[in-house]
């Protein structure tokens, strides 16, 4: 087995890689985000993370990491910033002492409700800029497919145990 690696190797991993794309994207999609949400000194990460929470009924640590495709430990330490800011609060489960639920306090739902205008227009703004650039980009079918993408890290549905998707 060789050892080394062509140029055609770099330009194929290059050109086909779906993880380089989408991370590369993310980058750009954050960078252009976090910029929109300076003057509410928070982040695409903190405006998304917060937006997660906001529900009828105040989630699980377990379920936002879940939701968020991230680990525990990495929600632990995006809360800090936002708990120290008093946009959002950490307290015990009434049920199970030993889990956390999170909550948007009044000041976090005012900030995204501040914040929520200036995501839509970014997001126009991306969407307007993504349909000159192909003309005739699906983009609720690229929505799809990062979406799905997102959840690659699951396992796979067993038919044999009736896990089928329907």
């Amino acid at each position: 087995m060789s050892t080394s690696l062509s140029q055609s190797d770099t330009i194929e991993v290059r050109d086909r890689c779906l993880c380089f794309r989408a991370q590369r994207a993310a980058r750009a999609l954050a960078r252009r985000f976090d910029n929109a949400f300076r003057p509410f000194q928070i982040t695409q990460g903190q405006f998304s993370l917060m937006m997660a929470l906001n529900r009828p009924k105040p989630p699980t640590m377990g379920e936002v990491a879940a939701f968020l495709a991230m680990d525990r430990t990495t929600l632990t330490a995006a809360l800090k910033p936002l708990t120290r800011r008093e946009l959002v609060e950490v307290t015990a489960d009434p049920n199970d002492t030993r889990a956390r639920r999170l909550c948007l306090t009044s000041g976090g739902r005012a900030l995204l409700a501040e914040a929520l205008p200036v995501w839509r227009a970014e997001h126009d703004a991306v969407d307007s800029l993504l349909l000159t650039l192909e003309g005739c980009l699906d983009l609720e079918a690229l929505r799809g497919g990062i979406g799905l993408l997102g959840q690659a890290d699951q396992p796979a549905p067993n038919p044999s145990k009736g896990g089928g998707r329907t």
